[in-house]
């Protein structure tokens, strides 16, 4: 080999290094958690503007399991989103899936009480066809932008779980939007209204883990290619 080769490469190096732009690290997982979850705490502000505010205070500390419903659904949203962005880093173990499960249980386990319990709350009224359809209604609409929201920061990492990422993120939009509920909730926990919002956090779930999963990969593929 000539001495000029390590000269010519060298100076290839040199050329193809000059045109590289320094590339800005993300935020960690919990900082970029707690940026989604300052966007739902705004929603919630917005929401409380329109709100009965004291009449949800009273509806809530009128018995254990609704309190503890809240406490559960909120605790879910905040352990999934931070488990969502753990996932959507390469090096971190599929395990943070589970992080958010035991809230889950709590959540579901509070409602189910609800339902059992052989008195109702003062100052509410009984759940009708169209109250339940409305719940339905804010619960997809409110997950929908919050969703999409996680969905495009997530997609600034390089997650090798698309699915399970997506499943996660679609876990922690639901329990926002079902948290946010209450701010137009004022109906007593019933069977008909569990399976309602049931349904609502359900569809919500699948379809973020349809159709997140498969923007996660395409992100995915996009950076492999570049």
């Amino acid at each position: 080999m000539s001495t000029r080769e390590p000269l010519r490469h060298e100076a290839l190096i040199e050329e193809l290094a000059g045109h590289l732009a320094p590339v800005k690290p993300l935020p960690s997982p919990a900082q970029r958690a707690a940026i989604w979850l300052a966007a739902v705490a705004f929603v919630g502000l917005l929401g409380a503007a329109f709100a009965d505010l004291p009449a949800i205070a009273d509806r809530l500390a009128a018995a254990p399991d609704m309190w503890i419903a809240v406490a559960g659904s909120t605790l879910t949203a905040i352990l999934a989103a931070l488990a969502a962005f753990q996932l959507s880093v390469p090096d971190r173990s599929r395990l943070w899936v589970f992080l958010p499960w035991p809230a889950v249980i709590v959540w579901v386990a509070a409602s189910g009480w609800g339902c059992l319990r052989g008195w109702s709350i003062p100052g509410t009224h009984n759940v009708h066809a169209n109250d339940e359809r409305d719940c339905l209604l804010i619960i997809v609409g409110l997950s929908i932008p919050l969703s999409a929201l996680l969905i495009v920061m997530l997609r600034k990492a390089y997650t090798l779980h698309p699915a399970l990422t997506a499943l996660t993120a679609g876990l922690a939009a639901a329990a926002a939007a079902a948290t946010l509920l209450n701010l137009f909730h004022p109906f007593d926990a019933t069977a008909s209204d569990l399976a309602v919002h049931a349904l609502a956090v359900a569809g919500v779930i699948v379809a973020i883990r349809i159709f997140g999963a498969r923007a996660l990969s395409s992100a995915k593929d996009f950076s492999a290619a570049v």
